[in-house]
């Protein structure tokens, strides 16, 4: 790609889910602020952005789906975290929650942006929601936004 046609992420327009899981709120909580401040950046206004909690990942592909099927939103957020537990149950939770991501956007073409985080314990959690390593549901919803503006492009 010709990196001097780049369009700069614009959400002016867009309307835009934000999918969140109340599992673990208080980091997914950061994550929702971070995709909602970058979205106003980035040109979205306060009434183009609808938030929606679930209970867990694990619900999150349902309900992306339900949001994607009603044909009123242009880009959807997936935000949640996952943290290792004692047993196995986080592997299948984070492997079945991001395939049924992608299984949704692809099955409904709507752009969706990852932002599930899937770490080890808290300390690296809180790093990815708005500490050092930046905030992953900020990058989750630029990259939703690239999306729907390549699509909508390309109409």
């Amino acid at each position: 790609m010709d990196e001097s046609r780049r369009e700069k992420p614009n959400a002016a327009g867009l309307r835009i889910a934000l999918v969140a899981s109340r599992f673990n709120e208080f980091i997914v909580q950061q994550l929702v602020e971070g995709a909602r401040t970058t979205l106003l950046e980035h040109g979205a206004r306060a009434e183009q952005i609808q938030q929606v909690w679930v209970a867990g990942a694990w619900e999150l592909p349902l309900a992306l789906q339900t949001l994607a099927a009603s044909e009123r939103f242009d880009a959807l957020v997936a935000l949640g975290c996952v943290i290792r537990g004692e047993t196995t149950h986080h592997l299948y939770i984070c492997a079945e929650t991001a395939r049924g991501i992608a299984q949704v956007s692809l099955d409904t073409g709507i752009p969706i942006g990852f932002g599930v985080l899937t770490t080890e314990n808290e300390e690296q959690a809180m790093a990815r929601a708005g500490g050092p390593k930046g905030n992953k549901g900020a990058d989750a919803a630029l990259a939703a936004v690239e999306l729907a503006q390549l699509k909508r492009a390309w109409k």
